[in-house]
């Protein structure tokens, strides 16, 4: 029912969710979406028109700070409504981590006025009118969110705002919840290459939350009170926190309506969302750390901190990503896999709120060793920092981009998703105009953050080394 998120928005030319069509996407790096306070917009009472980018309209509700995007798309008779809170395990601490995923389980709990006994909970109202419904945790932001025929739209968000400030917060069913959540935890501790990606991910940041799994450690999530999570939930979920984001066929004014109508009741947060003001300090030299556990075959992931994911460099990094492993031409397929030395690699960055993590990984093949790998996966990133890359190369991977990001443009939920990615980021525009920042990457960009960036200093490596079975001996 409900899926945990363990990383952030993971960009690079690989499947995902997303938004619109191909055509939609070669208009908006047409059209330079330039962002547009003064367009044609609903007025509604009691809201601000903020801004328009292509199509996507942000208001203010001014009693509380509700932010609020809608995406008109009048190709089928269905809407998307998503609510994004800005917490995430980015604001847990030791004693609370992993409490944001499981407020995220109790959330279907009930609320005041939705619920089983009622039978109007969020499960029964949508499983009644065939909505598709879900919710997610990541290191960022949590979002709750469903598909609904248009005529459904209101009764889903009567539900989904009366649990932001009334939902039940019960000690039985924390425990219930408390199970399943440690049942998902030992099933990602069952896998190496889980645990490796977290090891790395402890490893690198040393300040900055992200230092904890997004699940949270095993003793948090069994023992938390649910004190800490009344007060966790006190803290964070209300209007001012939230971007409510509704994508379909909608009109926009009856649809400002209703939500004024369902948020409008509950007041702007009495105390200021606290601010994450940690910084993390700088790496001062290489770091490993080595998994051994049973499993089938090794992995080796070298991971470097690079900026935020609303930074400059972002794109550039991008298509470094795409240059190193889109397919059978990446260059790690082709230093690696093809040589047989791993049965897979690739490269991608995590993009985070605050410094984000780029990673290469490889699985090895059957008799070759963690060090001619690493050192494989080492000698590409040299390659690309002393010779660059080719403009044909660049040029390659911008199409494919483009062709990938319209495939993750597909329908009224992934519009919806992808914009929760970039709100959790800190700028929803993102949506629109990190494809255009792609288009201007040239060779020259990519090996320069290569230069800057991946540097052996700056540099945290682990290795998955597997090891015989309890009571087996090894070869």
């Amino acid at each position: 029912m409900r899926e945990q998120a363990l990383t952030a928005r993971r960009r690079g030319l690989r499947p995902g969710r997303g938004a619109w069509t191909a055509a939609w996407l070669l208009g908006a790096l047409c059209t330079g979406g330039v962002a547009r306070a003064d367009a044609e917009h609903a007025t509604v009472a009691g809201f601000t028109f903020v801004k328009e980018l292509d199509g996507i309209e942000e208001y203010r509700l001014d009693s509380n700070g509700l932010t609020v995007l809608l995406a008109p798309d009048h190709s089928a008779p269905v809407a998307t409504f998503q609510v994004t809170y800005q917490v995430g395990s980015r604001n847990e601490v030791t004693g609370t981590t992993g409490a944001t995923h499981l407020l995220e389980h109790l959330m279907f709990k009930g609320s005041e006025n939705f619920n089983d006994p009622k039978g109007n909970s969020v499960k029964q109202y949508l499983e009644r009118v065939g909505g598709q419904f879900n919710a997610s945790t990541s290191v960022d932001r949590t979002n709750y969110f469903a598909t609904v025929g248009r005529a459904n739209l209101d009764g889903y968000i009567a539900i989904e705002a009366d649990r932001m400030r009334r939902l039940w917060l019960r000690e039985a069913d924390r425990q219930a919840e408390m199970t399943v959540v440690r049942n998902e935890f030992e099933r990602g501790q069952n896998d190496p290459d889980n645990v490796l990606m977290e090891e790395v991910t402890a490893a690198a940041y040393v300040a900055l939350p992200y230092h904890h799994p997004t699940i949270g450690w095993r003793s948090d999530i069994e023992h938390v009170p649910i004190g800490k999570l009344r007060e966790f939930y006190d803290t964070f979920y209300w209007p001012n926190n939230a971007t409510v984001t509704v994508v379909g066929d909608i009109d926009r004014a009856a649809v400002l309506g209703m939500i004024k109508k369902h948020y409008g009741v509950y007041p702007h947060s009495p105390k200021a969302i606290p601010a994450i003001y940690t910084e993390e300090p700088a790496q001062s030299g290489p770091r490993r750390v080595v998994v051994k556990r049973p499993g089938e075959l090794g992995t080796v992931i070298i991971a470097h901190k690079v900026p935020d994911g609303r930074a400059a460099d972002q794109p550039a990094l991008d298509m470094l990503d795409a240059i190193l492993s889109s397919g059978k031409n990446g260059r790690l397929y082709r230093a690696l896999v093809d040589q047989g030395l791993a049965l897979s690699a690739s490269a991608g960055t995590d993009l985070h709120h605050d410094l984000s993590l780029h990673t290469v990984y490889a699985t090895l093949a059957p008799g070759t060793t963690h060090e001619q790998v690493e050192q494989a996966l080492l000698a590409e990133i040299d390659r690309v920092k002393s010779d660059g890359v080719t403009a044909e190369e660049v040029e390659r991977v911008k199409r494919q981009y483009v062709a990938a990001d319209a495939y993750k443009r597909d329908g009224t939920a992934a519009v919806a998703s992808e914009l929760n990615e970039w709100i959790a980021i800190g700028d929803w525009t993102l949506y629109v105009t990190f494809s255009q920042r792609v288009q201007q990457v040239t060779a020259a960009d990519v090996q320069r953050v290569a230069k800057q960036y991946l540097t052996e200093d700056q540099s945290t490596t682990g290795w998955f080394v597997p090891v015989p079975p309890a009571g087996e001996k090894g070869p």
